[in-house]
């Protein structure tokens, strides 16, 4: 289990990042080819990258470069995934060149202890190699991630305003206790109950960075040095592109217009007020949709306070992915 320690200066220093962090999303991206866990959420990614890998030349240098250094293990090295992410790609990769080599040799060791990985990481402190990664990383955001980057910075944007209305009416710990079914507010503490270690974070002031990520699946993920600036990346709640006009013509088809408002809308996260304004039909009349929608296991319904909050659950995912694709 992970555990974030706050005081009452870090419950106030909490925030949550303004854009995708490019470094984890590729950590999270490298993930996704080394299981099979999650596949069908990124199906039509997966298909498309490997093609665009291949189409470039990159897939060999992926599989022998990448994939080592960013094992879905229980540790990868904390340097690959720099805070100065948050302000975009090159400023991250810059960080990772300036990391000190000591630094690099210590998480490399630790790295090649948690997983097996070849002899050349214990290299990457060389200047060379490690100029040659950076390269790499740059060529495979630009191959796998950047023509994704509008529905990713779309999903992102749901899940701030998500977070922002979690925030509004319940303060931080509603947006605390409702990150993720795996995370839970015990004031003072943020417990990940699904975390591959046993670790505790006392934040001392700092406060917590919240960073959604796309590719992200399921378990969040933390740096494990507790010196570096503290972070807690977890899973938006939806993965989903954004549909075409023909997508939506099924949808409607398939549930009904008002029900393919809700079942959308709840992508995002969506209140039953919210969903009826959505769809245009009053509260009650919202309610008994959402009960349908329950029902038959497309939504699942959360209740904090006075107010009932719906999400997706994966077979409604699945049913707006199948819309996407008809």
């Amino acid at each position: 289990m992970l555990r974030f320690h706050f005081t009452a200066e870090d419950v106030a220093r909490t925030r949550v990042a303004a854009s995708p962090h490019p470094l984890w999303e590729i950590a999270g991206s490298l993930h996704r080819f080394q299981t099979r866990s999650g596949r069908w959420k990124y199906a039509e990614w997966y298909g498309l990258a490997c093609g665009n890998l291949q189409e470039t030349g990159l897939a060999q240098p992926v599989r022998t470069m990448l994939l080592p250094l960013f094992p879905r293990a229980r540790y990868f090295a904390d340097f690959l995934t720099p805070f100065e992410g948050i302000d975009g790609l090159e400023l991250a990769l810059e960080a990772i060149l300036a990391t000190p080599d000591g630094q690099v040799n210590r998480e490399m060791a630790r790295a090649a202890r948690a997983s097996r990985a070849p002899s050349w990481t214990l290299r990457v402190a060389e200047k060379s190699l490690r100029s040659d990664v950076v390269n790499l990383l740059r060529a495979y955001h630009r191959t796998v991630i950047t023509p994704h980057e509008e529905g990713i910075q779309e999903t992102f944007e749901a899940e701030r305003a998500r977070l922002a209305r979690s925030m509004l009416g319940e303060g931080t710990a509603g947006l605390l206790a409702g990150l993720s079914p795996v995370v839970r507010w015990r004031h003072p503490v943020l417990e990940v109950s699904d975390y591959p270690a046993e670790s505790d974070v006392h934040l001392r002031g700092r406060g917590l960075l919240l960073i959604p990520s796309y590719f992200c699946w399921k378990s969040p993920i933390a740096l494990a040095d507790p010196r570096l600036p503290p972070v807690l990346v977890y899973p938006v709640h939806n993965v989903l592109a954004a549909a075409s006009p023909k997508d939506e013509a099924a949808l409607y088809a398939l549930l009904g217009h008002t029900r393919a408002i809700i079942l959308r809308a709840a992508a995002a996260g969506v209140s039953t007020g919210e969903a009826a304004r959505r769809a245009g039909v009053s509260t009650a009349t919202a309610t008994h949709h959402t009960r349908a929608l329950r029902d038959s296991g497309l939504i699942a319904t959360q209740r904090h306070a006075n107010k009932a909050m719906h999400t997706l659950t994966r077979l409604g995912a699945a049913v707006l992915g199948a819309g996407q694709r008809s």
